[in-house]
């Protein structure tokens, strides 16, 4: 038992050597959702505790991600959570894309599945109260019939 202790422990110090990149990609804020859309202050401070760490390129890394294996989850995360949605590059999508992109996002947040419970456990600024779900899928619904309104018919 432990000569097993041991080798895991000579493991995890080995995978302290296989560090993530934390660099963010650079962006054009003018691309960013918020920027485009005007985003009273407010609610934008909720989209980005709640939202940004995991849906743009200006992800925060926290401390624990210098720990392996727990580094590659949340960079893995990261990067399906941008594969996902991109408020930072929100900009470069189709109208057609954005509405839809809104709709998911109002849409999560109704069935309670976003935020990720993984995330608001350790980060309880991204815990939405009920008034902020609400008011997040009012604004979300409301951008989403804006961009409608002024696309063109496929």
């Amino acid at each position: 038992m432990k000569k097993v202790l041991v080798a895991l422990l000579v493991v995890l110090v080995i995978l302290q050597f296989f560090q993530i990149d934390k660099t963010n990609p650079e962006f054009d804020a003018n691309q960013d959702f918020l920027k485009i859309h005007e985003t009273p202050t407010e609610i934008a401070s909720t989209i980005k505790a709640a939202c940004y760490d995991c849906h743009s390129n200006q992800s925060v890394y926290p401390w624990y991600t210098n720990i392996q294996p727990v580094g590659w989850f949340v960079k893995n995360h990261i990067e399906e959570g941008k594969e996902h949605l991109n408020f930072s590059e929100f900009g470069t999508y189709t109208p057609k894309k954005q509405a839809h992109k809104l709709e998911e996002c109002y849409e999560l947040i109704e069935k309670g599945e976003m935020p990720l419970s993984s995330y608001t456990i350790i980060h309880k600024e991204a815990v939405l109260t009920e008034a902020q779900q609400a008011e997040l899928i009012s604004y979300f619904k409301d951008v989403e019939k804006v961009i409608n309104s002024n696309s063109s018919p496929d």
